[in-house]
């Protein structure tokens, strides 16, 4: 049985979901990944985890059901770059509770965004704190780490393996090789920040407002240099199983 949401008629689905039937929706973006991977990075990403883990959580017991993939989303840190598609904090915020509205119609309280792409994650923790106010629905943003290369599995990015670096390239290399132009990749790791003990990206206790320009690289965060599709497998194979766990600890989640 399908479990694409939207392959349903609209009496199929009142009669189908349940209050225990958990939405994802794939959440990534069109943009900028340096010269070497396609704008469609984070939206695969996301796409076929989500695809492989609904799959998986669906013979584990769970009624999971996906709804079609949002593509346009918050990505104003590649503004600069041509064929960057980003949307205002304010549309996108307001896509989400419209959503979250339709949702809300239907039989089913649970909503997963299963995101793949760094620059949503504020704006969808904001927006589930919204939908869980205004409509009551359980809300929860569900994300797959890809850890920097410390050197070992991978060049050593230095913790600075955010984007378009070893990780991402090598789970494209997996997925779609025809979209990878490795030739062109070239490691683009602002060296010079990782002498700050507190200030960084995420996992530091200070973070900073940037645009991937501000590094002076292409767009590149990262190292995608030795990026192989043996590796991006590994990555995809914990990813799908992190992502398959959390939907079955969602489906038995209550607050």
């Amino acid at each position: 049985m399908s479990r694409l949401l939207a392959e349903l008629s609209g009496p199929a689905l009142a009669a189908t979901l349940t209050e225990d039937s958990v939405i994802v929706i794939p959440t990534g973006s069109i943009e900028h990944h340096g010269p070497h991977l396609p704008l469609v990075t984070d939206l695969l990403m996301a796409e076929q985890v989500s695809f492989a883990a609904v799959d998986a959580a669906v013979a584990a017991g769970v009624d999971a059901w996906l709804l079609p993939s949002l593509a346009y989303m918050k990505s104003d840190e590649h503004h600069w770059a041509p064929g960057t598609m980003w949307l205002r904090y304010d549309t996108v915020m307001e896509t989400l509770i419209d959503i979250g509205r339709s949702i809300a119609a239907t039989p089913a309280k649970k909503v997963v965004f299963l995101n793949a792409h760094g620059g949503n994650i504020a704006i969808l923790q904001v927006a589930i704190r919204e939908l869980r106010r205004q409509f009551g629905l359980q809300t929860f943003v569900a994300g797959f780490p890809i850890e920097a290369g410390d050197g070992e599995t991978g060049p050593d990015e230095l913790g600075f393996g955010i984007h378009a670096g070893f990780g991402e390239t090598s789970l494209i290399l997996h997925l779609r090789p025809d979209l990878v132009d490795l030739e062109l990749g070239v490691r683009s790791v602002p060296e010079h920040l990782a002498s700050f003990e507190h200030v960084g990206f995420a996992n530091k206790p200070v973070v900073f407002g940037w645009t991937s320009d501000d590094f002076g690289t292409d767009g590149t965060v990262g190292d995608p240099t030795g990026a192989n599709a043996a590796h991006g497998k590994v990555i995809f194979d914990a990813s799908v199983a992190l992502m398959t766990e959390s939907l079955v600890e969602i489906a038995r989640f209550r607050p």
